[in-house]
């Protein structure tokens, strides 16, 4: 089974009408719980929902972290490279790029992205409209991890000096 039979199999029972969707991301410097907004990105929150349930996301780092910007996770190389094998077709909304928002990494082109996505650190708005936001940080102390995140050592190239590691991604429905 490809990757993405597999994906669209685990959100088969999705239903964003009867159930909130919420996706925890747990690192080595804390859990970061994640409330999707399917309101404004439908496909994305399936995306990652699907990408989670199948543990696509377990063992990942994020890769690329820049302070006051954004720290970013979900290739599987770990160079900003990789991607499950198939692309999610842009959801542009008017959620603002705030502080704690996720969105989805992509190419130059918009109809690029697969599994990599990033976390707002502070207000972002040159992305609003050009990358697809479909969700934030649920929490007070998941806001803190991010930033916490944010403020590790990388080298020239954005990559972390020590790996910022995601060993469980869990989707909580309520």
């Amino acid at each position: 089974m490809s990757s993405k039979d597999a994906v669209d199999q685990a959100v088969a029972d999705v239903d964003f009408s009867a159930k909130k969707y919420q996706v925890k991301l747990e690192t080595n410097h804390g859990d970061i719980l994640l409330d999707l907004a399917p309101e404004k990105a439908p496909g994305h929150c399936k995306n990652l929902i699907g990408l989670a349930r199948t543990g696509f996301y377990d063992g990942l780092t994020f890769h690329r972290i820049i302070s006051g910007f954004m720290i970013q996770g979900g290739c599987p190389q770990g160079t900003g490279t990789g991607g499950p094998g198939f692309n999610v077709n842009a959801e542009f909304n008017d959620m603002p790029h705030a502080d704690g928002v996720l969105s989805m990494a992509r190419a130059s082109d918009p109809n690029s992205a697969g599994s990599q996505f990033f976390i707002c650190l502070g207000p972002q708005d040159f992305l609003n409209g050009q990358y697809t936001a479909f969700g934030k940080t649920a929490d007070d102390a998941s806001l803190r991890v991010v930033h916490e995140i944010g403020m590790v050592e990388t080298n020239s190239s954005d990559k972390p000096l020590s790996d910022v590691t995601i060993s469980k991604v869990t989707v909580i429905e309520s």
